[in-house]
């Protein structure tokens, strides 16, 4: 009955893009223009256990399933073994009942913000040092793309404007 018991708590935390469903993950999408330009610049939300999206969405709102910016085109799945203090579920709704009081900042206070409180809340791997550096260094290691679509949605716009930028280069140097 233990082996049944794992499997149906493995099974609770699984990853499920068709339904936009990441739990206990961070997710991350495109910003338009901006990651167009840096690709490795976007948006983040965290997920409760059951995978609902909560994401710092502008000033004084964080919205819940429905990311500002689309849904998500990478994740990371973290684990709640390394949830140290307040738990999982508890250090998202306070985090996220935080961020609907303040005002949204590009550069100081924004959506990395949001998810790093959330962590440092429940000293997520005995940590209490989370910060929108740390946070967008690990989603650039660990993050995984929901799907090959996910990737294309991220990187071919900046492919698109490096070949253009290419192109008209390429075509002043033959004038």
């Amino acid at each position: 009955m233990k082996a049944d018991d794992a499997e149906m708590s493995e099974d609770r935390f699984r990853i499920r893009p068709e339904n936009s469903r990441f739990p206990v993950s961070i997710v991350w999408t495109p910003l338009p223009l901006i990651t167009w330009i840096i690709p490795v610049i976007g948006h983040l939300g965290i997920c409760t256990t059951s995978g609902i999206i909560r994401d710092f969405a502008g000033p004084y709102h964080v919205s819940e399933d429905d990311m500002a910016f689309g849904s998500p085109t990478k994740y990371w799945q973290l684990s709640m073994h390394k949830v140290k203090k307040v738990p999982w579920d508890q250090a998202v709704s306070e985090a996220s009942d935080e961020y609907k009081t303040r005002m949204h900042n590009l550069f100081c206070d924004n959506c990395h913000s949001h998810v790093a409180m959330a962590l440092n809340l429940m000293h997520y791997d005995s940590s209490s040092s989370w910060n929108m550096v740390k946070l967008w260094f690990f989603m650039l290691v660990y993050g995984k793309y929901v799907s090959f679509g996910g990737f294309l949605k991220t990187w071919m716009p900046f492919l698109f404007i490096v070949a253009i930028v290419i192109a008209i280069t390429l075509a002043l140097k033959g004038v």
